[in-house]
């Protein structure tokens, strides 16, 4: 699962082939020992769990960041490279 962006010790990841379980364009995410997939582009929390204010960084991230994050879900979908996101700062 490539990883677009790292920030605050947590990992985003795309991982597109597991659409059938999800349904909707979304990013992994990783933090310590916890996981969680969550929705482009609204941050929804479709799986896992994250600490609270980990969370609301990465649902930030994702609103300052929908129409990259787009642009990656699209290629991925169609099989081709995908471009690293920059992190929140």
């Amino acid at each position: 699962m490539p990883t677009i962006s790292m920030f605050y010790g947590i990992l985003i990841m795309m991982y597109f082939k597991d659409i059938d379980q999800h349904k909707s364009p979304h990013i992994h995410v990783e933090y310590q020992d916890f996981s969680a997939v969550l929705k482009i582009p609204d941050g929804e929390l479709l799986s896992g769990d994250l600490p609270l204010k980990k969370l609301r960084m990465v649902q930030a991230w994702i609103a300052i960041h929908e129409d990259e994050l787009m642009a990656d879900w699209t290629l991925a979908v169609r099989g081709e490279p995908i471009f690293k996101i920059d992190p929140l700062r």
